[in-house]
């Protein structure tokens, strides 16, 4: 592999804290640019003369793949490809390669954390330790709020590739019982249970499947309604999967036994959201972090590093445009 390739990373700071190890991914490059975040205006000007560009999230549109023309190559630092333009990117021959499954431990660690947050009331017990009401009990303990077991509880999986399986394991060490849901628009399978029937049937529920037009609002107000009034649903697969607004009026209604999610439909949710209002009971929201594990994002530099390696040896991997 010629070692005279120049790479710009756009948005170091959405993958590196200071702590990961970023050698192998210099090695590729004669040259390895890092920018904490770029804007638009500035992606076309630091791209000029690289071959490689390097994004986590910074769009890569049809304007900037016109106005760099020495790009051969863009590597995703994530799994999602929707910043790129992918069409443009094949217009001008650029390569595109992400990563993948890179996250797998950490977000169906995450995933359980949220559910059993949930089943043990977690964030309902702390905010009363803090507010005094343990100190002031007549008895050793507090038990003011119901806590549920997941052992012998039923877990609904819509979508059940790397990271849904990865749960279905975590769950059933818990003693769950796992049951694989139909997602729409995919073929009808028999080991999977059409989402109107799988609904009634779950004592929590959990997201691991793409965004796309048949997933959009996937659970709204009709399909929250066939579900349990002590069920539980987690999402840590995208914002979008479920209309944020019925999700709200549910738990406000009190026909969940509770919610938690790490994604919404804009992030960072500067616009505000129906999610953020501060009356809502049972909800626990993360900051899109599941997948923010330090050996997490060390993987991702591995994979990095592989696709980079492959492309110029003429053995790409990973390549989705």
């Amino acid at each position: 592999m010629s070692n005279s390739h120049r790479a710009v990373f756009l948005d170091h700071n959405s993958l590196d804290l200071g702590d990961l190890d970023l050698s192998s991914l210099s090695a590729c490059f004669a040259e390895l640019q890092l920018y904490p975040h770029s804007t638009q205006a500035q992606t076309i000007e630091r791209l000029q003369g690289a071959q490689v560009a390097i994004s986590n999230k910074v769009p890569l549109s049809a304007e900037v793949f016109a106005a760099c023309p020495e790009l051969q190559l863009v590597l995703v630092a994530a799994t999602g490809t929707n910043p790129i333009d992918l069409a443009a990117a094949r217009a001008h021959g650029v390569s595109v390669s992400n990563c993948q499954g890179y996250g797998t431990p950490s977000v169906a660690q995450h995933t359980l954390m949220l559910l059993l947050a949930l089943a043990t009331r977690l964030s309902d017990y702390q905010r009363d330790v803090r507010a005094g009401h343990w100190q002031q009990a007549q008895q050793f303990c507090l038990l003011d709020y119901p806590i549920v077991e997941l052992h012998g509880k039923t877990l609904g999986l819509l979508g059940h590739g790397e990271l849904g399986g990865a749960v279905a394991k975590l769950a059933e060490a818990f003693g769950m019982r796992v049951l694989p849901g139909q997602l729409p628009g995919r073929p009808a399978r028999a080991d999977r249970i059409p989402l109107d029937e799988l609904l009634p049937q779950v004592d929590a529920l959990t997201l691991h499947c793409p965004l796309n037009s048949d997933t959009l609002n996937m659970l709204g107000a009709r399909e929250l309604s066939l579900m349990k009034p002590t069920a539980f649903v987690i999402n840590t697969a995208r914002g979008g999967l479920i209309n944020e607004q019925a999700l709200a009026d549910a738990l406000r209604a009190g026909h969940l036994g509770g919610a938690a999610t790490d994604v919404l439909t804009q992030e960072p949710p500067k616009d505000g959201n129906p999610l953020l209002a501060a009356d809502i009971p049972r909800l626990i929201i993360t900051p899109h972090s599941a997948w923010g594990s330090r050996e997490a994002r060390q993987r991702i530099v591995g994979q990095l590093s592989e696709n980079a390696l492959g492309f110029f040896s003429g053995a790409p991997v990973r390549v989705v445009s």
